[in-house]
């Protein structure tokens, strides 16, 4: 449903989101994390460890590996799997209770850091010129790095190769720009599927914002680009493409996402991230793909990128023992362990060449990590792409401008 709410009604809601979060602060707050000389370290305090997983799978892989640790360490640890993640993580903020260490999502980071809950733990992790600039970033907050990086996921342009042959189309042809995007869409739509389908939010369609040079904010996050003439290019781009018809939202197909209407063989091409290709051996084993760059816009490359962290609560009386998890949970053996056995993707460069070696097929996934962005991670911000995103729906008979124009009056409003 779209959220057509004015602007003081989008504030309002952000507001009553952080007073919430302002109500889940740990008793030693923000204040009493940052003037403590170091961590606490009771080892005889057991650990919890709180997680959204994806199936049995990723359940015991992490299962696995925090009970390596503790028998290592000697220090005990359970894992615990959440029906929903956010809430059980904050309703264990505001009962004072928290788990020790936890998934903790970019989105989250802003009120759950300001607010105390968080320990900013990142600049003593021995392994933290391991990961990737941009997902440091990400869960850095004032000044302060909250989460070491779990792991990350990129968008590229996955090709049904069949489809692709059948068309007459050549490993030559495979698109670098915007225009022979909208060549071989047109070549590979027919009565039976469209050339390109993609979800119709910003965490498919910013990478055309991206390659125009535009964006939602600035690359520190300070200061909304949403209007920008940059961003207006790449968003017009995208009407454009929806106006030919070649190129349709995967919910104009009557399917929930991209990779749905790419699996059922209604689109010839997608934008996905590399969690597609679980699905895609789960569900249509029959459908043989490859995954390429996406093509360049005005600006070059561009892409998104989509992480989550591994957040340790300021109330932990174990904090040492916490970071020493995280540690291990963020080792190499560790973080390839879990990708062979759960398909995520390192988010360190040490282990980027390796990934790359292991699974050659989607190397362009990695290498895209070198030119992306991700979604504000300011407070209220994901109010913000909520009403975007509600806007996007309607965008091929909307005006990109309009669109455009409510976006940047709303991300200054928060960002002030």
């Amino acid at each position: 449903m779209r959220n057509r709410n004015k602007l003081t009604a989008l504030a309002a809601a952000s507001v009553a989101v952080m007073t919430l979060l302002a109500g889940c602060g740990g008793g030693s707050g923000f204040d009493d994390t940052a003037s403590s000389d170091k961590p606490t370290s009771d080892s005889s305090q057991e650990l919890t460890v709180l997680i959204g997983s994806s199936g049995d799978t990723e359940t015991k892989a992490v299962k696995d590996a925090v009970a390596a640790w503790s028998k290592k360490s000697g220090t005990k640890a359970t894992v615990q799997v959440a029906n929903d993640l956010a809430q059980q993580l904050s309703q264990g903020f505001a009962g004072g209770d928290p788990a020790d260490v936890f998934y903790l999502a970019p989105e989250q980071l802003a009120g759950y850091a300001s607010n105390g809950s968080l320990l900013a733990y990142g600049d003593q992790l021995k392994n933290k010129s391991d990961f990737y600039d941009n997902l440091l970033q990400t869960f850095t907050y004032d000044g302060k790095l909250y989460a070491a990086p779990k792991d990350v996921s990129t968008l590229q342009l996955v090709i049904n190769t069949d489809m692709w042959s059948e068309a007459g189309l050549t490993d030559a042809d495979y698109p670098t720009t915007w225009d022979e995007l909208a060549d071989v869409a047109k070549k590979l739509t027919n009565n039976d599927h469209v050339g390109l389908a993609f979800n119709g939010e910003y965490a498919r369609i910013g990478v055309f914002l991206k390659q125009a040079g535009g964006g939602l904010v600035s690359d520190d996050g300070s200061k909304a680009i949403a209007n920008s003439s940059e961003s207006l290019k790449g968003l017009t781009e995208v009407k454009d493409l929806l106006d030919t018809g070649t190129v349709k939202y995967a919910s104009d197909l009557g399917t929930g996402w991209g990779g749905e209407a790419f699996g059922s063989k209604k689109a010839a091409m997608t934008i996905e991230g590399n969690w597609i290709t679980g699905g895609l051996s789960a569900d249509y084993p029959d459908v043989k793909y490859k995954v390429v760059a996406l093509p360049e816009g005005p600006a070059g490359k561009g892409t998104m990128h989509f992480t989550n962290g591994w957040g340790i609560a300021a109330d932990s009386k174990n904090q040492q023992g916490a970071i020493d998890l995280v540690e291990y949970l963020t080792s190499d053996d560790v973080v390839m362990g879990f990708a062979k056995a759960f398909g995520i993707m390192p988010a360190t460069k040490t282990l980027a060449d390796t990934w790359k070696g292991e699974f050659p097929e989607l190397a362009t996934f990695m290498d895209g990590l070198d030119y992306s962005v991700t979604v504000p991670t300011a407070k209220g911000a994901a109010d913000v792409v909520t009403d975007f995103n509600a806007q996007l729906e309607g965008l091929k008979t909307g005006d990109p401008k309009t669109i455009l124009d409510k976006t940047q009056t709303n991300l200054e409003a928060i960002l002030q």
